[in-house]
């Protein structure tokens, strides 16, 4: 699976340990920056990996900032992505299953290793389930 990764510095730490569980778990994985702990701007990650996404079909994105939300909510403002901002395994499998998410957001100082761990392998097990939830995700895309 590939898969595009992208942070700030205030989750530069958590990215490094989610891109080192995808490698042992055999995921191509591109590390979009940052690459530093210096203090930059969430948007230009959550941009870049948006649009990777978009381009490469039947990718996935994973994105961390301090607290995921800002660079959530930069990345939902991309048509064709939905991007779930997680804190527990459920929310994660259930963003799959239901909402048929492809990008993964989780706060680097909000969510301990361990658990970032278990949230990502929860997220890229599931599969969206359709039925019923195709439509509602359907009605997710605006048009343009």
């Amino acid at each position: 699976m590939k898969i595009f990764a992208g942070s700030d510095h205030g989750g530069f730490e958590l990215k490094k340990t989610l891109i080192k569980r995808l490698q042992e778990l055999g995921h191509q994985v591109e590390d979009l920056g940052t690459h530093s702990l210096a203090s930059c701007d969430y948007p230009d990650y959550a941009h870049a990996v948006a649009a990777s996404v978009i381009a490469e079909p039947g990718s996935y994105g994973l994105l961390t900032c301090g607290s995921g939300i800002g660079i959530s909510i930069a990345a939902n403002r991309h048509h064709g992505i939905r991007a779930a901002l997680c804190h527990c395994s459920l929310e994660a499998e259930l963003a799959r299953r239901h909402n048929d998410a492809n990008v993964l957001v989780m706060g680097g100082r909000l969510v301990g290793d361990v658990l970032a761990v278990d949230i990502l392998e929860k997220f890229l097990a599931a599969d969206f389930e359709g039925g019923r939830h195709t439509n509602r995700v359907n009605k997710i895309e605006l048009t343009q």
